[in-house]
């Protein structure tokens, strides 16, 4: 290319034709090669703080961080708070959907768990992530509805299979929509989401809503199952 920003061609016949330069019209503005995007999904789990049930009862849950470009998701940033029982039913669910993949184990229970132990809760945490990327890395579990709504809304288990059964009024792509309105803590992008101002969440759900489930305390110590108590 010459510093005018046309093309040289060794050859005087294309340089001599007619439709010369037409064609540098055409290609000029035209990258000759275009790479494709790379898709990502990153997950982190973070954060576990202690929450108090009641006088007698409290849990630990941890922050879940998903940032991605990839089309299955939609929203490309989130964070959403869930604990121990909740990836049991999740693990659960996914299995049930699709019974010849063989799912990451969870971390397992400890009869001496300790949530004031740093170790104990470290060594958690990092099971569930491990858990949450290999997951994250097979494509038929990644177009299940149900682990989008685990990851991007506060549905609890029982709203989750309502909603990707077709019992709600809002669909999967509502639920998360208005969770990321509700607890925007990236910039946005592109302004999605500002047209899902108008949400109606059905009476059915009202005792829930986007709340977070309780179900697991512990003694004090592309197209989008009752777990046992956590120990």
């Amino acid at each position: 290319m010459n510093h005018h920003g046309s093309f040289q061609f060794c050859s005087r016949t294309v340089c001599s034709s007619p439709f010369f330069p037409g064609l540098l019209a055409i290609l000029n503005p035209v990258p000759l090669f275009t790479m494709p995007l790379q898709e990502f999904v990153s997950v982190w789990v973070r954060d576990p703080r202690i929450q108090k049930e009641d006088f007698w009862h409290s849990y630990i849950d941890y922050e879940i961080c998903i940032h991605t470009n990839s089309m299955c998701f939609t929203m490309k940033t989130s964070c959403v708070r869930r604990r121990y029982r909740e990836f049991v039913w999740l693990r659960q669910r996914l299995q049930s959907n699709a019974l010849l993949v063989q799912l990451p184990e969870l971390p397992a229970k400890n009869l001496f768990f300790n949530m004031n132990n740093r170790q104990h809760v470290d060594q958690r945490r990092q099971g569930l992530e491990d858990f949450l990327r290999k997951v994250l890395q097979n494509a038929l579990l990644l177009s299940d509805s149900c682990l989008h709504l685990f990851l991007q809304s506060h549905l609890n288990s029982e709203d989750i299979e309502a909603c990707v059964s077709g019992q709600t009024k809002y669909t999967v792509e509502d639920a998360i929509h208005k969770f990321a309105l509700m607890n925007r803590r990236f910039p946005e992008e592109d302004e999605e989401g500002k047209k899902e101002n108008d949400i109606d969440y059905d009476s059915e759900s009202s005792s829930s809503g986007l709340g977070h489930s309780s179900d697991d305390s512990s003694s004090h110590g592309c197209k989008m199952s009752t777990a046992p108590q956590e120990s």
